[in-house]
């Protein structure tokens, strides 16, 4: 449904295509990474999985809601997928910090999984994050320009409506002239989450990127080509082109030569 105080440039803006084709792409990213086991836990399927699938719901969330015009109730939301994304990274990179062949399971996330432990708080976790040895070379280009401090704040001034502007940009009967602007500038706080977690991912997890054909080759009793283990899903590398490699250059670099992937 259109509101009908929306201005046509607000209804055909291109982040109702992108959140959807988001939302499309962790779906499938989903059902990608389902066959690759989660160490230190004791779920058969990766848990992950449903991670993805829970912000593929965030993101069409949004989309419904910024269609109303409610761009408060947006913001929201968008420190939502924030919030998930950080969590997704942190459990990742707990797992690889603490699990080995002595200590089977983690018991840390497998208590959390099972919810029997909350996980720790927002500033525990990006904390952990931040020190890690592993992540530090993307770290610290990712964000060299505090982009990420400052979309936090703004998902923050929204929710807790710390301005009366806030509180206005959130109703869609009132005729607001640059309505568009905050509306052009959620979009790149959405985009700039999207890489955060895309990117750091893939350079924490890089077999996440991996097709499905070397696997198909020993399920129909194939020998698997040489290197195929290699080869990156089509749909993975039109993501890293689309939005890591345009917009963030520098960390697409970082990915490609940290990994055995063959990224283009």
């Amino acid at each position: 449904m259109i509101e009908k105080n929306l201005s046509e440039e607000y209804n055909k803006h291109e982040i109702f295509i992108e959140l959807l084709e988001m939302s499309k792409f962790y779906n499938e990213f989903s059902f990608s990474i389902m066959r690759f086991c989660s160490l230190g836990t004791k779920n058969i399927i990766n848990i992950d999985t449903y991670i993805m699938t829970s912000i593929s719901g965030t993101l069409e969330s949004i989309n419904d809601v910024l269609k109303k015009g409610r761009i408060s109730d947006a913001y929201a939301l968008l420190r939502k997928y924030y919030d998930m994304c950080i969590i997704n990274i942190y459990v990742n990179l707990y797992l690889k910090d603490n699990f080995s062949i002595e200590k089977y399971v983690v018991e840390k996330i497998d208590n959390w999984l099972k919810g029997k432990e909350k996980i720790p708080e927002f500033k525990e976790i990006l904390k952990y994050i931040l020190k890690s040895d592993r992540l530090k070379l993307i770290i610290s280009v990712l964000d060299k320009n505090n982009i990420y401090k400052a979309i936090r704040n703004r998902c923050n001034d929204y929710m807790h409506y710390n301005y009366y502007k806030n509180i206005i940009i959130n109703d869609n009967t009132v005729v607001i002239n640059n309505r568009i602007k905050y509306l052009d500038l959620f979009f790149m706080d959405l985009i700039n989450i999207f890489i955060l977690h895309l990117s750091l991912l893939f350079f924490l997890e890089d077999i996440y990127m991996s097709s499905s054909d070397y696997i198909d080759y020993l399920d129909c009793g194939l020998t698997p080509e040489e290197g195929s283990q290699y080869w990156v899903a089509p749909f993975i590398q039109e993501i890293f082109d689309k939005w890591i490699k345009k917009y963030r250059p520098d960390i697409a670099k970082i990915i490609k030569n940290n990994t055995n992937m063959n990224l283009e």
